[in-house]
């Protein structure tokens, strides 16, 4: 982070310079709101929420180095005799309007990247097909909250030409506040799936939410979006802002496309109308993941990254843990862990993925499916409707777990054999002890479900592998 005086943040926050005219030229050297991370220099942000308030670790936060903090108790609380404390009415409001001004400073390319699903690979990806043209910086892990978005944008070093961002939301206004935060010259939508239905109630409503994403838009910004997504095209009309906007897809009458997918057992190859001569391939399976590699080539196109480069950047590509990602059991059979989170979407994706991967010799094909959380009064319906992902004359055995999953296993007890399924509603270690005895080295198993159902502690106890 590049050092900011302490009347930049004062001026930021249009707060009295005259009330700390003693320190105004003070620096901070990097922004912290867990004190166990501060460091010398540091500005410390107490963030107040749910059962825990940051301002209880300011004496932590003190003995790291803070040399200055926001604070919003009453004054007479603050340690003014160690500190330089800044008085907020909001501390996480004034988290945002400093996040906001670092990206001015900076004044990076800036990229946000949302949507139902694959908003983490299609960052990593576009974050990758950058490297050869650009210093980049992105979202590490998860942090793509109105806490994780803004820290990014204070973590950029002052380097940085372009900043990838993702942006996760639940509920409406969430992807509003984060856009007007990062200002993005690129927005992106991935696709509009069927997470959060508990909150959105429906896939309108999760289209004009993830739209969201455009309120703080740069006026000459530009819009990324899939083009087989009716409802983007309808909700675009009802907006006044006026943007550049692409579509991308596999449809030949979209601006960006691909064409000619053919997976292999950890690797994928396609081409596209941004260089038809180029053949392009990512070291992971899923035709699902070539979408998110036309976006980020799509991305470099519009930056002007040299194709070949772009697309050699995406060959080298490495997925984040726990998403699609090919491990192997004690017992030596392949699985394939895509257990960090789920929607009916992504699940059909994924279970038609496994229906063409090829296995050896007498081995079999194994799925392994959790609940899908979040999809509110209609979970029955989409867990049932799941049904028509799993077909009996490819799928040799199916593990239903969790008790939304019972409706699924329902349905599959009229096309699937008794010895076929298994069903267990909550206790992991049953199901794990069944697939031990029952899997072998040349099966292939997918496990697929959302986090909360916590199928990576099976995933761990059959590879050996902390996936958590």
């Amino acid at each position: 982070m590049k050092a900011i005086q302490i009347k930049e943040i004062i001026k930021t926050l249009q707060l009295n310079q005259a009330d700390y005219h003693s320190v105004l030229d003070r620096v901070v050297s990097n922004v912290e709101f867990d004190s166990r991370k501060v460091q010398a220099g540091s500005l410390f942000v107490p963030l107040v929420g749910g059962t825990t308030d940051g301002h209880d670790y300011i004496q932590n936060a003190i003995e790291n180095g803070a040399v200055a903090c926001f604070w919003s108790r009453p004054m007479e609380e603050a340690p003014h005799d160690q500190i330089i404390v800044i008085e907020v009415n909001d501390t996480l409001l004034a988290f945002h309007q400093l996040a906001n001004y670092y990206r001015h400073l900076i004044q990076p390319i800036v990229i946000g990247i949302t949507g139902s699903n694959g908003k983490t690979t299609a960052k990593d990806m576009t974050a990758m097909s950058l490297t050869s043209k650009y210093i980049v910086y992105k979202t590490q892990g998860n942090y793509n909250n109105e806490i994780g978005m803004p820290y990014t944008l204070l973590q950029m070093p002052e380097d940085t030409q372009v900043c990838v961002l993702e942006m996760g939301m639940s509920d409406f206004g969430e992807i509003s506040r984060l856009s007007k935060i990062a200002e993005p010259d690129i927005a992106v939508i991935t696709i509009i799936g069927e997470s959060h239905l508990e909150f959105l109630g429906s896939r309108q409503g999760i289209a004009q939410a993830k739209l969201e994403i455009l309120d703080g838009l740069a006026s000459n910004g530009i819009f990324l979006y899939p083009g087989n997504e009716p409802l983007i095209k309808s909700e675009l009309k009802k907006k006044k802002k006026q943007l550049q906007s692409f579509c991308f897809g596999f449809q030949e009458e979209f601006d960006f496309y691909a064409y000619a997918i053919n997976q292999e057992y950890n690797k994928t190859f396609f081409r596209t109308n941004i260089d038809e001569n180029v053949l392009c391939s990512i070291p992971i399976i899923g035709a699902y993941n070539v979408t998110n590699a036309l976006i980020a080539l799509s991305i470099a196109k519009l930056l002007e990254v040299p194709t070949e480069q772009a697309i050699f950047q995406l060959s080298q590509f490495k997925l984040t843990a726990n998403r699609v990602q090919w491990l192997t059991t004690k017992k030596g059979a392949r699985l394939l862990n895509d257990a960090y989170n789920a929607s009916p979407t992504s699940m059909r994706a994924i279970l038609k993925t496994l229906a063409d991967v090829e296995v050896e010799g007498t081995g079999r094909k194994i799925a392994v499916l959790g609940d899908i959380r979040e999809l509110g009064v209609k979970s029955e319906e989409y867990h049932r409707n799941l049904k028509d992902s799993l077909d009996v004359s490819v799928l040799d055995k199916v593990y239903l777990f969790g008790d939304q999953m019972a409706f699924l296993y329902e349905e599959l007890q009229k096309t699937f054999a008794t010895e076929q399924l298994f069903y267990e509603k909550a206790d992991h270690q049953r199901l794990i002890d069944a697939l031990n005895k029952e899997t072998s080295n040349e099966d292939v198993i997918l496990v697929k479900s959302s986090f909360g159902v916590d199928l990576l502690s099976v995933v761990t106890a059959l590879t050996g592998i902390e996936t958590q």
